[in-house]
């Protein structure tokens, strides 16, 4: 792992230093009263106004670092900033690169798999999308490996196999719906996972779960498995509340209109139709409170 705060302290510590002391110095400062404004050795701002530290080319030709390393200079030259508001003015505009700029930009090239987010990235939001994301990514992929390892789970899996999603917590869309790409298979009856969850592949149940918290569900994630009377009846008798929809409506209006008519429902289901599987869609709020469901019935 490569933290952004290596990327500070390799990066744009030394960059920033450099600039900041070859102003001090410009302003007409001693080496001396230089190394005692930054709080660092003589010797180390004779490295930096000899440009024997390596700076990040991209860090001084930002404009922004430019303007706050003239206006520090300037303030601190005169006496008319203090060596506090000079750090405090720097750690503000660190935590501004931090967040999805420069240093975001910097750090997602030192720690290539931060690439696959398409987002500006803010590494330190506690309620941040990156730290959601992973965590509902995170989730899927405990609860489809405790599916895995379900015994009996493999024979639930339908003709069209299974999928688990969990969305994030505004989800509008199914790219905000963690799933496993190519959907769970009973491959010679064993229940078998593709690849790792990703978000934005799953159409269908997506789209199922997003319709039914749109009509009022408070349910993050759905599994779909295949349909018996029995399993149905095992469900209802294990207190779950049940709902039929018509599996030959169209998705959206069936699942929206039986949602608003039991917001509290756990479990959907369709009995078939004309080339039309019966499936039972078991509703939870996560991941694993699904697969929890499912455990209770096999």
């Amino acid at each position: 792992m490569k933290f952004i705060e290596e990327v500070v302290v390799e990066e744009f510590l030394p960059t920033y230093r450099t600039m900041l002391a070859g102003e001090l110095r410009d302003c007409g400062l001693t080496q001396s009263e230089v190394a005692d404004l930054l709080g660092i050795s003589q010797s180390a701002v004779s490295k930096y106004a000899h440009q024997e530290v390596e700076v990040n080319d991209d860090i001084a030709a930002d404009e922004r670092v430019q303007a706050l390393v003239e206006q520090l200079a300037e303030g601190l030259a005169n006496d008319d900033m203090s060596r506090v508001q000079a750090l405090v003015e720097t750690e503000v505009l660190i935590r501004r690169l931090e967040r999805g700029d420069l240093l975001a930009r910097l750090h997602e090239e030192a720690f290539p798999p931060l690439s696959g987010y398409d987002a500006p990235l803010d590494i330190h939001d506690p309620e941040g999308d990156l730290r959601m994301t992973e965590r509902v990514r995170s989730s899927v992929r405990r609860a489809v490996r405790t599916l895995e390892n379900t015994s009996g789970f493999a024979a639930l899996v339908p003709a069209v196999g299974s999928n688990l999603v969990e969305a994030l917590p505004d989800a509008t869309t199914i790219d905000d719906v963690a799933a496993i790409p190519g959907r769970i298979l009973d491959i010679k009856g064993q229940a078998t996972v593709p690849s790792d969850p990703e978000f934005g592949v799953s159409e269908h149940v997506a789209t199922l779960l997003l319709t039914a918290r749109e009509a009022g569900s408070d349910a993050r994630a759905v599994v779909n498995i295949r349909y018996s009377d029995a399993l149905l009846s095992e469900l209802e008798a294990a207190g779950y509340q049940t709902a039929e929809f018509d599996a030959e409506a169209d998705l959206e209006t069936a699942i929206a209109e039986t949602v608003s008519e039991h917001p509290d429902v756990d479990v959907l289901y369709q009995t078939g139709g004309f080339g039309i599987e019966p499936v039972i869609y078991i509703l939870g709020s996560d991941a694993s409170d699904v697969v929890g469901t499912v455990r209770d019935v096999v």
